[in-house]
């Protein structure tokens, strides 16, 4: 997964090689039906909310 070329984020289009190895190391992947979404560390943050909506009841 740390190696897949071209990730880019889904919400901004910014590209993960662009990063420097401390902040891609930052970036979240959510596996879907339709593939691996990428978000940026900027984006996730933005959000979040979105992401933690997803999670199980169980986790809570």
């Amino acid at each position: 997964m740390a190696d897949e070329p071209h990730v880019r984020c889904s919400r901004c289009g910014r590209s993960r090689a662009d990063d420097p190895p401390f902040r891609a190391l930052a970036w979240v992947v959510e596996n879907a039906e339709r593939g691996r979404i990428w978000l940026c560390p900027d984006c996730a943050r933005i959000h979040v909310r979105d992401i933690e909506g997803k999670l199980p009841d169980e986790y809570w």
